[in-house]
């Protein structure tokens, strides 16, 4: 399928090593345009390091990588910002600037870009903020937030850019559940008002069972599964049933 019948992002073969170890062994996945992909696996898996590698931050020893048609990987850091400026990614801790107000780290993006129009980027600012239920936090430092406020704002330093796909690596880690709920109402939102594309990592069952359109499962560095939600549940692979059901055979 080419991307303009419905994929953003299409990735064939894609492998990578780490200190001799093979991480990712081969892998194909298509990105659908506009849904919300959430990649499942066991942590230390290879996820991450796969949400790396579609916005450049790692290059693979082998494999494609096309965004709306175009291979990324090979391309230098010049050549990747106009790919980073399509595609944002919300880091599993967040990233914020800890010397920089909420306001500050939020509009960080529209600065470096060259806007100087203070009253576009107040605006701008508020938009964001209010998308993520931070209005009226603009001058808090992150050190005064919570988990949870933190990883809205630096979700809303994501969205000011306003990127055509969105990449969450693991957001509910280490957030309790109401706060977790919270967050996966917030990509549903987004998906919602931004018509996003969203690819989100995690080992998550309840936040997938909440926000995935598509379910992909990385397992020994290949897409062992990749279907929808109902397709998942139903599958009677006992591979699948015992990572849903969180099932060990480990000390059996």
């Amino acid at each position: 399928m080419n991307p303009s019948e419905g994929n953003l992002i299409e990735v064939r073969g894609l492998r990578q090593t780490f200190g001799g170890q093979e991480i990712l062994r081969g892998v194909d996945l298509d990105i659908p345009r506009g849904k919300t992909l959430v990649l499942l696996g066991q942590s230390g898996g290879g996820k991450s390091v796969f949400l790396r590698h579609l916005i450049g931050l790692l290059k693979p020893i082998a494999g494609s990588i096309r965004v709306e048609g175009e291979e990324i990987a090979g391309l230098d850091e010049r050549e990747l910002e106009p790919v980073r400026r399509k595609i944002g990614m919300l880091f599993q801790d967040g990233a914020l600037f800890d010397s920089m107000t909420v306001f500050e780290n939020v509009s960080f993006p529209l600065r470096e870009r060259g806007l100087r129009d203070e009253k576009e980027i107040c605006r701008k600012v508020r938009e964001a903020l209010e998308l993520v239920a931070l209005s009226g936090q603009e001058s808090k430092m992150p050190a005064n937030l919570s988990g949870g406020m933190r990883k809205r704002a630096a979700l809303a330093r994501v969205i000011i850019s306003e990127p055509s796909c969105i990449l969450y690596d693991e957001p509910t880690a280490g957030l309790d559940p109401i706060v977790s709920d919270t967050i996966n109402r917030l990509i549903r939102r987004l998906q919602s008002h931004l018509h996003v594309t969203s690819i989100v990592v995690t080992h998550d069952m309840i936040s997938t069972n909440h926000i995935a359109d598509r379910v992909a499962l990385l397992r020994s560095g290949r897409i062992h599964f990749e279907g929808s939600l109902g397709e998942l549940h139903g599958s009677p692979d006992p591979v699948i049933r015992d990572f849903i059901e969180g099932r060990s055979h480990e000390i059996d």
